[in-house]
């Protein structure tokens, strides 16, 4: 009764705030957002061109970390305060900071700042004014998986890191996913560069992540690096492709609500698609060329038992019966995991340690105790441990320390 009561709760709140004249932005709040990592920065961060979209006020390159104050209602929680939006400019003064954030939000009894809500789906409805300078904002904080699923419905899947963003006083595609670093610009083709066909029909996945792969040779990178550029690169692959073959249409319009909606739907629903199998097929690739055969050391999506699929198992599907239990390991993937760790529990019955890849940026001390605790083993690309908590740190694994260990018992 009481997640019926939340979902109808959410849904009002969607058609309340998802009106002409208000900016969404929807992020899955990390570790240095919350107190997770008990970092000085705690607050939101929010990219600084949409920061200075929503507050015009904070662009000014003269003034030592320009500030604003608005109100914020966290409604998920009936939580209301006045809170600050500034830009910490510091490295136009000789020092590195450059990032914008939102702060002053009550400490501990924030959600937003809640070690808990570490991985929340949060969505940021930014109120303007008739001269565009945002005074208000309304925030919801998802509570769990249901809200998660309700407001990726809406907008497709919302990574760690990749936030998305929408205003209805644009022609674009619904909540278009926020530019990446330029690091990926090499990832960007050309609609020239784009294999044959795929301006015709949109490719599968595989096929895009397949591309990733072939712009992205293994080339001396580590496992780890391999993973994120790869990913990276495929997201990058997947937004011009969205741009090229679906932006027209957006912007050319619809005969009616049905035929938009429609058209929105099938375009969110190849969003989760594309989300869903992505970090399988990028490992499956990565274990292969570290040397592992599939079938023989390892296995992808086979039943392990009745109603027990894991991602992968280790050595293979043909030795788990008969293998010792000491010798056998299983991998279960999520990019989030912040609720969801809990459905690797029940997946290949003989195995006690269940190993974890995910990509989530941090969890709360309390999280991570609890999956140490049921026997989870989080695996975690070495580069985003630095956004864990640092007495967590030394016990999570990298992918490649992950692949040796799997090495040792094939």
């Amino acid at each position: 009764m009481k997640e019926a009561n939340r979902a109808r709760e959410l849904f009002a709140w969607q058609e309340k705030y998802l009106v002409p004249g208000t900016i969404w932005y929807m992020k899955r709040l990390s570790a240095n957002d919350t107190l997770a990592s008990k970092a000085h920065q705690a607050g939101p961060y929010i990219p600084r061109g949409l920061m200075f979209a929503v507050f015009p006020e904070l662009q000014q390159e003269d003034m030592k970390n320009p500030d604003t104050r608005f109100d914020l209602h966290v409604d998920s929680h009936g939580q209301r305060r006045t809170a600050r939006a500034v830009w910490y400019n510091n490295k136009l003064f000789g020092k590195t900071r450059d990032e914008t954030r939102i702060t002053n939000l009550g400490g501990k009894s924030s959600p937003l700042l809640d070690a808990g809500n570490t991985g929340a789906i949060t969505i940021f409805a930014f109120i303007g004014s008739d001269s565009r300078t945002t005074r208000e904002a309304h925030i919801w904080v998802c509570w769990g998986v249901m809200e998660e699923a309700l407001m990726e419905d809406l907008a497709g899947p919302v990574e760690p890191g990749q936030g998305l963003a929408c205003s209805l006083e644009e022609d674009a595609l619904p909540f278009p996913p926020l530019p990446r670093s330029d690091k990926m610009e090499d990832c960007r083709l050309a609609v020239s560069g784009l294999p044959d066909g795929w301006l015709e029909k949109f490719p599968t996945g595989a096929e895009i992540a397949g591309k990733a792969i072939d712009i992205c040779p293994a080339g001396g990178l580590s496992p780890d690096e391999r993973l994120l550029k790869r990913r990276g690169c495929e997201y990058e692959l997947f937004l011009v492709l969205e741009d090229t073959l679906e932006l027209p249409a957006f912007r050319k319009g619809f005969a009616s609500l049905e035929a938009y909606l429609s058209h929105a739907q099938s375009v969110l629903q190849r969003r989760k698609a594309r989300s869903g199998l992505s970090l399988e097929l990028h490992l499956r690739e990565i274990f292969i060329e570290e040397g592992l055969r599939e079938e023989v050391d390892f296995s992808h999506g086979v039943e392990t038992e009745p109603g027990r699929r894991p991602d992968f198992i280790f050595p293979s599907r043909s030795r788990y019966d008969n293998y010792p239990d000491s010798q056998l390991r299983m991998l279960g993937v999520k990019t989030t995991c912040r609720d969801r760790w809990r459905q690797i529990l029940n997946e290949a019955g003989r195995i006690p340690i269940k190993h974890l890849l995910t990509l989530q940026e941090g969890v709360s001390a309390r999280q991570f105790q609890e999956m140490e605790d049921s026997g989870v083993q989080l695996v975690v690309p070495a580069s985003l441990h630095r956004k864990y908590p640092q007495d967590i740190q030394p016990r999570l694994i990298t992918l490649a320390a992950f692949i040796e260990e799997v090495k040792s018992i094939t």
